[in-house]
């Protein structure tokens, strides 16, 4: 009797998922964000200051604009309202698109050990555009003066340009766009880590670039901060290192503005 030859397990490959968002889906979306990132602190704007301001009840749209976006606590407030506003477009275009929010955002734990290396790295960036800085004699964060000066709560206005504005601009640039962009890269054809890289820069440039308030030297030195959160990033495999790294930037120069003005 001739015993059968065992069987080996049957291997099954997984069919590639395709991109959430198509090439020119992913230009629209690229464009269309940046043009939302904005419109949506215009409306954080007007709504807060409609309900912050004392003459909000009397006054023109173009009044609320010009004394809110002078005024702390409407900044403050537009921040936060901008941020929900943010949140909750990305997720409904991911949803729309069949995706998983969080696999597509990268929101997921990440290694300690990266997480050390990387926080060295942002320290090493920090102390650098410190001294730079110092030799060059700027002021990077002279536009905050009119909004300490008018704000109701200074821990207000910590809370929202350390806490908030790092993790709603995270979840845009090394988040969505990020992975839209990735995604078109993924074919076999394609040098490996070849879209991160892409990403990476076009994600910096543009994340640099719309910070407005902000001079040449400054834009300069953004593109380069941008550059390390979307390396923590591909080496984290997570979404939340950066954020947290951005709020740490965030706060360390956030203190060292109080540090001055006290």
């Amino acid at each position: 009797m001739i015993k059968d030859a065992p069987t080996s397990p049957v291997m099954t490959i997984e069919p590639k998922r395709a991109p959430l968002f198509s090439r020119l889906g992913t230009l629209l979306l690229v464009i269309g964000m940046v043009v939302t990132f904005f419109i949506s602190q215009l409306i954080g704007v007007y709504i807060a200051g409609k309900l912050v301001l004392p003459a909000a009840k009397n006054a023109t749209i173009g009044d609320i604009f010009f004394f809110g976006s002078n005024d702390g606590t409407v900044v403050s407030f537009s921040i936060i309202i901008g941020c929900l506003l943010l949140i909750a477009i990305s997720v409904l275009l991911i949803r729309v698109r069949g995706g998983n929010v969080r696999q597509y955002l990268a929101l997921k734990p990440f290694s300690w050990a990266v997480g050390v290396g990387m926080l060295g790295l942002l320290l090493i960036f920090m102390i650098g555009s410190q001294a730079l800085t110092y030799l060059l004699d700027k002021s990077p964060l002279v536009f905050v003066d009119p909004l300490y000066q008018s704000v109701s709560s200074v821990w207000l206005l910590v809370f929202a340009m350390v806490i908030v504005a790092p993790i709603y601009e995270e979840l845009i640039f090394r988040g969505l766009l990020w992975s839209a962009i990735v995604e078109q890269f993924s074919a076999a054809d394609y040098i490996e880590h070849r879209g991160a890289v892409v990403a990476s820069l076009v994600t910096s440039l543009i994340f640099a670039v719309i910070h407005l308030q902000y001079g040449l030297y400054e834009i300069s030195t953004i593109v380069v901060l941008a550059l390390i959160f979307c390396y923590a990033r591909i080496k984290s495999g997570s979404l939340v290192l950066p954020m947290l790294l951005h709020i740490i930037n965030n706060g360390v120069a956030m203190g060292q503005y109080l540090a001055q003005v006290a």
